[in-house]
């Protein structure tokens, strides 16, 4: 996703001289040519991911269109007084690109993982929350926000989904991956790819799910979402992120106050607290019961208990 965003923001770049990326202290070798053939559109602001918040609100006052890359929470919660104070307030076009949600640094532990990200996001008036499930999410999702007035969070994953064919990328519209089955799973982000595994291995056993992305959490694909309820005998959300605030939470709000209700719902997330656990991102997964196999024993414990 990272080289995807890289080759999105070039060509951002070579058409508009306006936009700028920023970055602290990251990015030796993967922004190089970014650094060379747009000398004066990036700058390395150092270890300071707080102060480059500040400047790239300067810049966005100034009608720059400002991108600001770091890993994992660095950018945001690091960050969540000048997001809020400064560019929140001012609604300005500064985009957050966070490389590493979820588990991607996992094996650096809890300090690198990004999941209270979405919801401590989310609670910001005015900020976009887009976490792509695929390289070309990643892709057009970078350039849609270049273009979008306002803050946008931009929640990039080492892993990630490939499929077959290129599906039309819309912010706030949910993308369907699989559309045949009473079973629907709705996901958020890189963990796209254990449900598309999940959704393979029990379409193998006679198990049809429908697979949904809401790859963009604010603003939310709500009607969507309600078109999921009515046809779904059984939803299960899976993210990897805590179980507080994030796409179960915006779910579970729609219900509550539309009054439309899933038949039968269960959300896969991370329970409320902090891992302590070392390890890779697929470990890291497995050991919280996120991953395929998790989806998987859901789904078919769904469908012993209705028979």
């Amino acid at each position: 996703m990272r080289d995807e965003f890289v080759e999105a923001f070039k060509l951002l770049a070579k058409k508009d001289k306006n936009i700028i990326l920023l970055t602290a202290d990251l990015g030796f070798g993967v922004f190089d040519e970014i650094e060379n053939d747009f000398p004066n559109q990036f700058l390395n602001v150092g270890i300071a991911e707080q102060n480059m918040i500040g400047i790239a609100t300067g810049l966005a006052l100034e009608g720059m269109k400002v991108f600001v890359y770091s890993i994992g929470n660095f950018p945001t919660l690091r960050c969540l007084e000048q997001i809020r104070n400064d560019a929140s307030y001012h609604k300005v076009n500064v985009n957050i690109v966070a490389m590493g949600g979820g588990f991607s640094y996992g094996s650096l532990g809890m300090s690198h993982h990004a999941t209270e990200d979405l919801s401590i996001m989310r609670s910001l008036p005015g900020v976009e929350i887009i976490s792509p499930g695929t390289k070309e999410e990643a892709y057009f999702a970078t350039q849609l926000v270049a273009e979008r007035e306002g803050v946008s969070y931009l929640r990039l994953d080492k892993s990630f989904y490939s499929p077959k064919r290129c599906f039309q990328f819309k912010v706030g519209k949910a993308i369907t991956y699989e559309e045949i089955g009473l079973i629907s799973i709705v996901t958020v982000g890189g963990i796209l790819n254990e449900v598309m595994l999940a959704a393979k291995k029990l379409k193998d056993i006679g198990i049809a799910c429908k697979v949904i992305h809401f790859h963009t959490i604010k603003p939310f694909d709500f009607q969507r979402l309600e078109e999921i309820i009515k046809s779904s005998e059984f939803i299960i959300s899976v993210e990897e992120h805590n179980i507080c605030g994030g796409l179960s939470t915006t779910i579970s709000e729609y219900c509550l106050k539309s009054g439309n209700f899933p038949q039968n719902f269960k959300s896969l997330a991370l329970k409320d607290g902090f891992s302590s656990i070392v390890g890779s991102q697929d470990y890291l997964r497995n050991i919280y019961k996120i991953d395929h196999q998790a989806i998987i024993n859901s789904v078919l414990s769904f469908i012993n208990s209705e028979n």
